[in-house]
């Protein structure tokens, strides 16, 4: 069952994308182009996003148990550091400079779009480097 669940989360999130415009990199780069001819589109999907994510998430804090009853593992952490700051920046500025993220990564992998291909392999060779840095410390 919790895999069937998985697969319908992914096979609902990957439809989003795509209806929602955030798997196309030009859209999303008109989005985050404010300063040129902005498109504000994204902005009404992300807030549908929030409307929904926010109520499941108070009733998942609340609950403490998935309704497949499987415990959430929720974040510890409660400070910000280094390391968030730096990720999260890093992050931006791959999302701002290719216009993909990894959900779409990996929609446009699947769509056997070129771009998406090359995005895909670089974002597990920064997996990977970080992985090699992290242990290397």
């Amino acid at each position: 069952m919790t895999w069937l669940s998985a697969g319908c989360a992914g096979l609902l999130f990957g439809l989003g994308l795509l209806l929602g415009g955030m798997a196309n990199p030009e859209k999303v780069l008109g989005f985050l182009d404010i300063a040129g001819p902005w498109d504000p589109s994204l902005a009404l999907v992300m807030a549908g996003a929030l409307v929904i994510g926010a109520p499941a998430y108070a009733l998942a804090r609340f609950r403490g148990r998935s309704f497949l009853e499987l415990p959430i593992d929720k974040p510890t952490k409660q400070t910000l550091d280094k390391r968030l700051v730096l990720g999260s920046a890093s992050f931006g500025i791959g999302w701002g400079l290719a216009g993909i993220c990894p959900g779409p990564a990996f929609v446009l992998l699947g769509a056997g779009s070129a771009k998406g291909i090359v995005f895909f392999a670089f974002m597990l060779l920064g997996f990977a480097l970080f992985e090699w840095l992290d242990r290397s410390r």
